[in-house]
């Protein structure tokens, strides 16, 4: 089995340089158009500049395949909406959204500045939020959609000095669970890829013989499995170096408690039972925590709910 795309459209943030790059090439080379966009600032995101952009598109074109470059910034809504309209007024369509760009403003909470922790948050959440916003009528009305959101172990998992970066890479696979039940009827999958890789966010951080074996190319292939026609849904898809994972959000089965124990004192003395990993399960919607709750309730009450 070949996976190729095309006939189909797709929309690449922060598409200059490392990953970004790295997913355009790849899309494009197994048939994808592609439009590459890219502020072209810097790391922080201060700045711009079409270049990166511009320099990407010409290497699509010279390997035979078809890209536009856009400077839209992700963060701004009109020009968002401005780069899908392009893109359908070239091509007729939008098939392929990968949500790529990304800032960095590290500091501890006590020391980064509300504005800098704002920003982050504009550009990773709400620049996601735009261009999903921006292409969802497209994607409901042909009934077929492909969606990656870029979250990152630091959201998932916590990492020093990115509580910023973190709360905004979790935020997004908040978005990714419920838009996966809005886009269900329409045929639009949304999957989130948590990725290590070595480029300009990351130089200096880690060690440069670590740092050689974490290139975008190895992360790219993640991308490409899941907006895919016949690809996962609802899926974290870790990659990095070549390896891959599925990150899960599992919660342990319920534990009533009488209502003389629903008390902090309650829930210490049954706390192993309440943590006991080995009863984990993966819910599929918030719905299904109520349900449990209510039913394990119901039952120790005696009660019927119907």
């Amino acid at each position: 089995m070949t996976i190729r795309y095309d006939g189909q459209v797709a929309i690449v943030t922060g598409a200059g340089q490392g990953l970004g790059r790295s997913h355009a090439l790849a899309l494009a080379a197994r048939g994808a158009k592609v439009v590459v966009n890219d502020l072209g600032g810097a790391v922080d995101g201060s700045g711009a500049s079409s270049e990166a952009a511009l320099a990407v598109v010409e290497e699509i074109k010279a390997a035979g395949g078809e890209a536009i470059a856009n400077g839209a910034n992700v963060a701004d809504y009109a020009q968002v909406e401005a780069m899908v309209k392009e893109a359908v007024d070239t091509w007729g369509r939008v098939d392929i959204l990968v949500n790529n760009a990304g800032i960095l403003r590290d500091k501890s909470l006590a020391k980064g500045s509300l504005d800098d922790f704002k920003l982050v948050m504009d550009v990773h959440l709400m620049g996601t939020v735009n261009c999903i916003k921006a292409c969802w009528p497209h994607m409901c009305a042909q009934e077929y959609g492909r969606i990656v959101v870029t979250s990152s172990s630091s959201g998932l998992f916590g990492n020093f000095g990115q509580s910023n970066y973190g709360a905004a890479k979790m935020a997004v696979v908040g978005l990714m669970n419920t838009l996966v039940q809005e886009g269900a009827k329409y045929n639009i999958h949304v999957n989130a890829l948590a990725p290590t890789a070595g480029t300009r966010m990351t130089e200096g951080l880690i060690p440069e013989k670590a740092f050689a074996l974490l290139t975008p190319e190895t992360v790219t292939p993640a991308v490409l499995y899941l907006v895919s026609k016949d690809g996962p849904n609802r899926t974290i898809l870790a990659a990095g170096a070549g390896s891959f994972a599925v990150t899960r959000l599992v919660e342990t089965d319920a534990v009533w408690l009488a209502p003389d124990e629903q008390t902090p004192e309650g829930i210490a003395a049954h706390w192993d039972e309440i943590n006991d990993k080995s009863t984990e399960n993966e819910p599929t919607a918030g719905f299904e925590q109520t349900l449990k709750m209510l039913g394990k309730a119901a039952a120790g009450l005696g009660i019927s709910l119907d």
